[in-house]
């Protein structure tokens, strides 16, 4: 069935402050200029120079007051006047031929105020021809005196233009920001401004050269480069905008590097210029629209059934939804872009019709949210929308049949069985209960009032996303847009049950903007050092269940999809590595049963273990760190093994200190473990302090006494009293006399002696008598044949025969 195109009245004006003024502009004037302010709720007409007053008026619809402003005769007028896209507030910027730029907006105060004068033009006898202020910038071209080089004839007079351009932003509550002057193209002929959201659009006018007058230009701020396209040759250029190799701002010199473009031609008869996101629509006196596209390619889009008379016919362009609305005197058409077929054509009621831009992305209010995805049409009947209405008699399905559709659709994703559902089974099966919820709600069992407070937070986070893709579309503030962009789809995808697109999406936002995405999670997981190197959460459970989970319903995630735990690990070893330990100390502890920490998967440091590469490829010192934190028995052991093949014993020893008293055991068999290399070398004897009281409480001397000896290296040789040079010194008893002492009590034991060797524990403090010294006797020293072998250098054992 055919669609039918519709004008929807919007308003009838009567809503709109200076109604009566405004009804009389429209309908008196047909050169009157109308803009629309990207909100939608300002409207701006503007009488050309010369024109009776008053030559300006905003009208704004519902609160808020109009400007109008009459300039004596004498006085000039302004030469056009623009609304600027701050969402701030609404402003606008007026602009004079002589050069003189004036910024009117509104602040705390009511009414419209001015907030900045300025000059644009610098040089003396210059004018301004043509002005434009495409997002954050006013350009405008200005003709200079042509022998202000020393030229002199026609051709200099046609190439006396310069385009520049000069950065305008708010600042502050109520202030301006006006940059610097910016020459964008010089010595070029008078130029046309006309701007879309994203490109500004150079075009010829009925005053340039004839040898150029088939060319024209798109400059694209946000890419840097300027398109030179010749429609009628089929022919474009692509240019860098990089002055520091030789003089590429110049317009000759541009024209004379790229080939083909000065052919002779006829110029470019041109009835009307329109600008739409999809590129330049243009009119000529034919009746053909064609399009040129921000590439600089050139296609016809189609032809009307009647063509413009003269240059004086009043005609508007416009495209919505992949239609061409033309409004030519009194008839709309609207044709097809694709195919250029007429799809409607309609006999208004008036000639004096203005076409306008729709809102920008972001800015609609809940009015034009409703209308969105049309275009605008005014004249002093009032405002309508000119878009497609579905015919008669085609039955749309219900809010409540699209819900169990859809719902049908996504539970039969996530179901096994082979049975497909059915929108019946899903009204009937109480066991799908959100669906019927929902239904219910559209049934109008809730108010609406009830409803809107339900959503209104999801709304305005819903808006304020819509408002920063615009921001991104149009190029502003690039880097911080994309960084909120991304924190906004990390926290909607931590929403959702992060199962195949969404996984696969998230991974995809931490590998583009990791910094980004990580801020996000900071956010929703509430993670804050906490001074001692180690993390603290206020999450809820279902935020860090989410996060440690493993894939749902216990399916693989695709090759390179990672969980949602592994990718913030992968992230943080990119980022920040000394905080992934800490990160899995705290995820260990917020796990709960099958949470993929205390379930029958690996345990949290092994997967984040598995992040950091194969073993023998992983950074050792992260190894270390996840395996001390761990807490499990058999990876600190691996830890304090590795540490003590590296010698780190204070380390090794720290390890086994910081376990609590809940693990004895793992206490012991560290302290056993580096009780072995005390008994086999020396180098632990610096340490021996923190070896003793690391010795278990339970250790009876006997028992440590067994495990030394278990551990001292073999004796090849008789032992001797020192050892020889550059040899490892022997375990002596003075080393062992404070472990010994550990491993006692705190008093001498009262009953008899356990162990043979707790004598030399419990010292009673004075020493035996010592054994009278006399003379020796021969036989006494005959017993001990060595003995002289120990008599120092150059003296003597004094032996006397007392037989």
């Amino acid at each position: 069935m055919k669609r039918a195109g519709t004008l929807r009245l919007l308003s009838d004006l009567n809503n709109f402050s200076g109604a009566a003024r405004l009804r009389e502009l429209l309908a008196g004037d047909p050169a009157v200029r109308v803009r629309c302010s990207p909100d939608g709720r300002h409207l701006l007409l503007l009488r050309p120079p010369g024109a009776p007053g008053p030559q300006l008026l905003v009208a704004v619809r519902g609160p808020g007051a109009e400007l109008e402003r009459a300039w004596p005769a004498g006085q000039p007028s302004p030469l056009d006047a623009f609304f600027l896209p701050w969402p701030s507030r609404p402003a606008l910027v007026l602009v004079w031929e002589s050069g003189l730029a004036e910024v009117w907006g509104t602040g705390v105060g009511p009414g419209w105020r001015l907030l900045q004068s300025t000059e644009l033009c610098t040089g003396g006898g210059a004018r301004v021809v043509a002005v434009a202020a495409p997002r954050g910038r006013l350009v405008w071209c200005e003709e200079r005196q042509a022998g202000a080089e020393g030229r002199e004839g026609p051709p200099a007079v046609a190439f006396s233009h310069c385009v520049c351009v000069r950065t305008l932003e708010p600042s502050g509550e109520a202030g301006t920001n006006l940059g610097r002057t910016h020459i964008l193209l010089h010595n070029c002929p008078r130029f046309g401004l006309l701007t879309s959201r994203k490109d500004l659009f150079l075009v010829p006018t009925a005053t340039t050269w004839p040898g150029v007058g088939h060319i024209l230009l798109i400059w694209s701020p946000s890419k840097g480069k300027v398109v030179v396209a010749a429609p009628c040759l089929g022919l474009s250029h692509s240019k860098s905008l990089n002055p520091g190799g030789g003089d590429p701002w110049d317009f000759r010199t541009l024209l004379r590097g790229l080939p083909g473009l000065l052919s002779p031609r006829q110029p470019l008869t041109v009835h009307t210029w329109a600008p739409t996101p999809q590129g330049l629509l243009w009119l000529d006196f034919r009746g053909t629209v064609s399009l040129v596209q921000p590439h600089g390619g050139t296609r016809a889009v189609g032809t009307l059934q009647e063509a413009p008379a003269s240059l004086a016919g009043s005609a508007a362009l416009g495209a919505f939804h992949g239609t061409l609305a033309c409004v030519l005197g009194s008839t709309l058409e609207l044709l097809d872009m694709g195919s250029g077929q007429l799809l409607e054509r309609k006999v208004l009621s008036t000639d004096r019709v203005h076409l306008l831009e729709p809102p920008a992305p972001g800015m609609e209010n809940e009015e034009e949210l409703e209308t969105r995805g049309g275009l605008r049409l005014l004249s002093a009947v009032g405002l309508f929308r000119v878009g497609w209405e579905a015919p008669q008699g085609l039955e749309l399905p219900s809010a409540e049949d699209l819900v169990f559709e859809e719902a049908c659709e996504y539970y039969q994703r996530r179901s096994l069985r082979g049975a497909r559902l059915t929108p019946e089974e899903l009204r009937h099966n109480s066991t799908f209960r959100a669906p019927q919820a929902l239904a219910s709600i559209l049934q109008g069992h809730v108010s609406p009032s009830t409803l809107l407070t339900t959503l209104r937070a999801e709304l305005r986070d819903y808006r304020g996303l819509e408002q920063l893709k615009a921001q991104l579309v149009a190029g502003d503030e690039e880097e911080a847009g994309w960084t909120e962009l991304a924190e906004h789809e990390v926290a909607r995808l931590l929403r959702t049950e992060l199962m195949g697109d969404q996984l696969a999406q998230l991974n995809t936002v931490f590998q583009a903007l990791p910094t980004a995405a990580w801020g996000a999670i900071l956010r929703a997981l509430q993670l804050q050092p906490d001074g001692n190197g180690r993390l603290r959460s206020q999450a809820p459970p279902d935020v860090w269940k989410k996060v440690l989970g493993v894939t749902t319903g216990g399916k693989e995630p695709p090759s390179g999809i990672l969980p949602l735990f592994e990718l913030l690990c992968r992230c943080l070893c990119r980022l920040e590595p000394r905080w992934l330990p800490p990160f899995v100390e705290l995820a260990q502890q917020q796990g709960g049963p099958g949470w993929g920490s205390g379930g029958p998967g690996l345990p949290l440091y092994r997967r984040a273990l598995e992040v950091l590469g194969e073993e023998g490829t992983r950074p050792e010192a992260l190894e270390l760190d996840l395996l001390l934190g761990s807490g499990r028995p058999k990876a600190v052991l691996q830890a304090v093994g590795q540490l003590v093949q590296k010698e780190e014993w204070e380390r090794a020893l720290e390890a086994g200190l910081a376990l609590s008293s809940s693990s004895p055991l793992l206490r012991s068999e560290i302290f056993k473990l580096l009780l072995a290399e005390f008994a086999r070398h020396r180098r632990l004897d610096a340490h021996l302090p923190l070896l003793c009281r690391l010795c278990p409480p339970d250790l009876a001397p006997t028992e440590l006494l067994l495990l030394l000896r278990t551990h001292l290296p073999d004796e090849l040789e008789p032992p001797a009293p020192f050892p020889e040079p550059g040899a490892e010194p022997p375990l002596t008893v003075g080393l062992l006399r404070a472990l010994l002492e550990q491993t006692g009590t705190q008093g001498r034991p009262s009953g008899p002696v356990l162990s043979q060797y707790e004598d030399i524990l419990w010292d009673p403090g004075t020493p035996p008598p010592t054994p009278p010294r006399g003379p020796m006797s021969a036989l006494q020293a005959s017993d001990h044949p060595g003995l002289e072998a120990w008599a120092p250098s150059g003296q003597g054992l004094c032996v006397t025969d007392t037989g």
